[in-house]
């Protein structure tokens, strides 16, 4: 992963806007996170990047952890906590396969737009699922590059950019690769916009 990692460092700084163009789906998205994270008294965050979501799960749960695996992000994310006085975030490098936390330590793991950049994904919510508490939440929106045909295009040109992606979702096919790894799935919305986000939440048994 390291090619990854490198690419997130060089695009940190820049990576708000950037996502600019992606912005349609985003409200909605974090209108939902917020629900899903309320009222949960610890929630970890993994790929939290520059802390876009961060700010949504801060005013909804009692306590964060904020997690990426590039240092370029992270000064970022502390950046933005720092500016809008958000007081209730912790913020960490960590790897998302290595997370080092007590099994059962959250509540809820948010993992945002990610899942489609994880090169060993049954891996990464394995290491999710055992940090949560049993019948543990996890909220999971994620870029779907194959919903529809215009994002089917636009991922193909983003893909000759360097983009690091893995794999294509749908939000039919995130939500399978999510119950194949257990997850029970209560929550299930397809966000439009030009990459379309699939916004999948469920708890994990025992």
């Amino acid at each position: 992963m390291g090619s990854d990692r490198a690419y997130w460092e060089r695009h940190a700084r820049k990576y708000d806007r950037s996502v600019a163009i992606l912005r349609r789906p985003l409200p909605r998205m974090l209108e939902l996170v917020a629900e899903e994270t309320s009222g949960a008294r610890s929630v970890l965050e993994v790929a939290a990047g520059t802390g876009l979501v961060t700010e949504a799960i801060a005013r909804s749960a009692e306590r964060v952890v904020a997690t990426d695996y590039s240092a370029a992000m992270v000064s970022m994310l502390r950046q933005r906590l720092e500016r809008e006085g958000i007081g209730n975030v912790e913020c960490a490098e960590r790897d998302i396969y290595a997370l080092g936390d007590a099994p059962g330590a959250y509540d809820a793991v948010v993992c945002a737009n990610v899942l489609h950049l994880l090169p060993d994904l049954p891996g990464a919510l394995a290491a999710m699922r055992a940090v949560l508490k049993p019948g543990g939440k996890l909220v999971a929106p994620t870029y779907c590059h194959e919903e529809t045909a215009l994002s089917r295009v636009f991922s193909r040109v983003l893909a000759m950019t360097g983009f690091p992606g893995q794999r294509r979702f749908s939000t039919a096919s995130l939500r399978r690769a999510l119950e194949e790894a257990g997850l029970s799935v209560h929550r299930q919305e397809t966000l439009p916009g030009l990459l379309p986000i699939g916004f999948v939440a469920g708890t994990f048994g025992a």
